[in-house]
Order: structure tokens, then sequence, then C-alpha cells
């Protein structure tokens, strides 16, 4: 056989295996695994790189509504360009149901969002905001037929949240399509307390952003929706873990037989409240739900990561201007840190953190690099083994990495929307210097290839492993 492309004298690296073989892609799929491929159109030479599938970042804020005057930093374009730039080759974003609309209308608005937009591939979680009879009992099951096979619940922000007899309306709605839940866990009540006792007392800093989020009102919330999920007898994933307390509800719900995914994110290693605590409000920066913790929390994220209470590694990219009156600084921000919007930049930075402080540091190893980062998402989400791993048949998604290079962060390097990255000066061992998307190179050295090019297409998805 003739190859397209075939890259030669790698690593290859999945979640379970490391070996040597070229790699043969044909027709944008991965045809042969084998010493000694020769026979192709194009070759590259991997010589001292790793040859991984491409990342796929399961949680992405791209392009939201998110309130009077406030644009998020990154549309489809900036933020599937700068999650290329970051070694990953699908990403999956959230479509926001607005109060009174329909989910479909919700669809039809973010499909026009990203439609010849994207330079990687994408695919769509439901947030649902309005669990109406019609949006559970009719369009819900309808959708998850479509490929629209997962969707997210919010247990805080007023306007998003769910009450608990909604929660239980939705959660049995997933139960009977089959589609998996996620959800974001804070008690928003005792958060609204917090915040009245701190403006009582005249603290609008944003350092008091973490003090009215404290890991109780986490804690308290990942229990709830654990019993929640309990009485339907339904999976969930519980997003963004920021803390021990929180994992250990997931430890203990796993003891009792729950199905249960766990996710925490590249802020709760590296960040912790004190970035919030910095002068002229150079601490919204850092603003964000759950807000980092403390040293502790981080050491037991870590071990969250290491010892399997968490399957997944994302980004929770959700990227505003810091300096900019639509974003972090907008008016009212800069007086009350309830109203600096929630969320951090990061899909360009979330692999090669982990590879860095995880794989190079010798806390993972890098099999578990691969699956935290692409291969537990492809499964866990309906696209594995088309997604997520290095096997005959599977689109032709591969990073190749070179574990020797040294690079110092910047936010130019980035090349996503937003003015500043939370990494900035961080030290990084190992970086994606090539990144394939169906067998063409989508980014080299650094650089977006064919940059008005973009080849990323929509990914109608199967039903989660988890629900199967």
């Amino acid at each position: 056989m003739r190859f397209d492309t075939v890259i030669r004298h790698g690593t290859v690296v999945t979640a379970s295996d490391t070996f040597l073989a070229d790699v043969g892609i044909k027709d944008g799929r991965i045809a042969a695994l084998a010493l000694g491929l020769t026979d192709a159109d194009e070759v590259i030479d991997a010589t001292g790189l790793f040859v991984m599938p491409g990342g796929i970042d399961s949680h992405v804020h791209l392009d939201q509504p998110s309130g009077d005057g406030i644009v998020m930093a990154d549309d489809f374009d900036s933020g599937t360009r700068s999650a290329a730039i970051g070694g990953n080759s699908t990403v999956l974003a959230f479509c926001m149901q607005e109060k009174g609309q329909s989910l479909r209308e919700a669809l039809k608005v973010y499909h026009a969002k990203a439609d010849g937009k994207c330079h990687v591939d994408v695919s769509f979680h439901l947030v649902i905001t309005d669990p109406t009879a019609e949006v559970l009992g009719q369009e819900l099951p309808a959708l998850v037929e479509d490929g629209y096979t997962s969707l997210k619940i919010f247990m805080t922000y007023e306007g998003l949240r769910l009450r608990d007899d909604e929660i239980l309306s939705t959660l049995d709605a997933a139960r009977r399509t089959g589609a998996l839940v996620m959800v974001h866990c804070e008690n928003e009540d005792a958060i609204r307390y917090l915040i009245g006792r701190h403006e009582e007392n005249g603290k609008f800093a944003p350092k008091f952003h973490a003090t009215t989020r404290p890991v109780a009102a986490e804690r308290e919330a990942t229990h709830r929706a654990l019993s929640l999920a309990e009485i339907v007898d339904v999976p969930i994933v519980i997003v963004h873990v920021s803390n021990r307390e929180a994992m250990e509800e997931i430890r203990r719900a796993r003891e009792r037989g729950q199905k249960i995914a766990g996710e925490t994110c590249p802020q709760y290693l590296m960040l912790t409240a004190d970035d919030l605590d910095q002068d002229a409000l150079e601490g919204a920066k850092y603003v964000c739900s759950p807000p980092p913790r403390d040293k502790a929390s981080q050491d037991a994220c870590w071990q969250g990561l290491e010892q399997g209470v968490f399957d997944l590694f994302s980004s929770d990219h959700c990227p505003f201007r810091f300096d900019d009156p639509q974003g972090k600084l907008n008016e009212k921000g800069k007086r009350h840190f309830r109203w600096i919007p929630n969320g951090i930049p990061g899909v360009a930075t979330r692999l090669p953190i982990l590879f860095s402080e995880g794989v190079m540091k010798g806390r993972l190893d890098i099999n578990r690099f691969v699956a935290l980062t692409s291969t537990n998402h492809a499964k866990l989400y309906g696209l594995y083994p088309r997604k997520g791993t290095i096997v005959i048949g599977a689109d032709a998604d591969i990073a190749l990495w070179d574990p020797n290079i040294s690079v110092t962060l910047t936010n130019e390097m980035l090349k996503h929307g937003a003015d500043y990255t939370p990494y900035e000066g961080l030290d990084i061992r190992g970086w994606p210097v090539r990144l394939l998307l169906r067998g063409k190179t989508i980014v080299n050295d650094g650089r977006t290839v064919g940059d008005a090019d973009r080849r990323g297409s929509y990914l109608a998805r199967q039903r989660s492993s988890m629900v199967q």
C-alpha cells in the first residue's frame, strides 16, 4: 500500500502501550502500524519524538453569552487555533440554553458561530437551564439520537442553576435517553449568604471571590449531586474538582457502587487563592469557579490524578480579557468581585503543563498522561475509537511531542483571544511540536499551517461508555 503520509522512527504512546513503530496514514485514517514503512507521498521524521493521540479537551467555553456588556475573549476561530497550538485535535464546547429558549434554537445559534471557523474538530455539550417538560420529554430524546449525547447542569449561578427537583427530572431524562450528565457542584444559597456577609463588611476585592465559595460549598453540592444521581440510578461526571473533600465524596460514591467520573483542571494544580490577593485588581485574572484553593488542595488533586479519582484532565477554558471594559475590568467588576467574569484561559496550556509537571517530574507515567488528556475523554463522551488512540482505523489525529524542548510560557505564543495567561513565565519541559488532524498537518513548530483552510469538523457522538 502506498500511504499519503508516514510518520517514521517515533515512539508511539497510547493509554496502554509504548512501542517503536512507523504510522502509515491513508485518507485521513491510520492504515498501518509497523516498522519500515516508507512508501508515502510525505514522510515525517519523528526521531526522538513521542507519537501520541491528539489531545481532547472536553471542557471548553467558546463564544458563550456572558451577561450584559461582557464578551468572551475567544470565538471558535481563536479558541480552536489556541487549542491546536497546545496539541489538541478535538474540543468539546458548551451550547448554552437560555431561559425560554428551546435546545434546537440554542444549537442553531451555536452551530452558526462554529461552522467554517474551527481549526480542530468540535462537538457540543448541551447546557440545560430551563428543563421544561417539552425540553426533557421531546427535545432531549431526539437530540441524543442525533448525536448530542452529553449535557451539563449547574448548581450555582443565578439564572443557570437548577433546583433539586429540576436536577432529578433532568437526571431521569438522561437515564431514559442515555445521555451523560456533567454537574458543576457549588451550593448557590451558601455562596449568596457569604456574599451578603462580605458586603456588610465592605469586602469587595477579587480575593473575596475565593472566600465566598469555600470548600464546604463545593463538598456539600458534590455530595448532593451524587445523592440525587443515586436516587435516579444514573452515572454523572463531577467537573472541575478543586479539593480533597470533594474527591472523598467521589471515592465514597464509587464504594457504594455508583458510576462516577471525576475531572480536575490545571488551575487546581498550579494556582492558589493567594493569586487572587494582588494589588491593582491583578487578582481578577484568577477569578474562576470553583476558585483555586491552597497548597494542600493542590497536593490532593495531584494525588487524585495519580490514584484514579480523576478520569479526566480538562482545561475549563473560559477566557475573558483582563484590561477591557467588556472583560475582567468592567466598571462593576472594578468595584465588586461578584461582577468579575468567572473563568480563565487555558486550552493551549493544559497539555504542556501536565506533561511538564506530571510526566517529566515523575508524578505520572506517559500512558496515564494519554489516558487523562485524550483516551478517557473519547471513551466517556462517545468518540472512541475514532478519536483518542492510535490504532488502525482511527482518525489520524496525532501529536508529535519533543520531551527535550524547554519553553517559557508567554501569552503571545498561545494565540488565544485573551490578553493574559495565568501561567506567564512558567518554565515548561516538553512541547507538542507538530499536530496532525485526520492526517493533515495543522500545527508545525508552534505555528498553525494553512490558517485560511480551517479543517475542523463537527462531530456527532455515540452514547457514553458509562451509560451503555
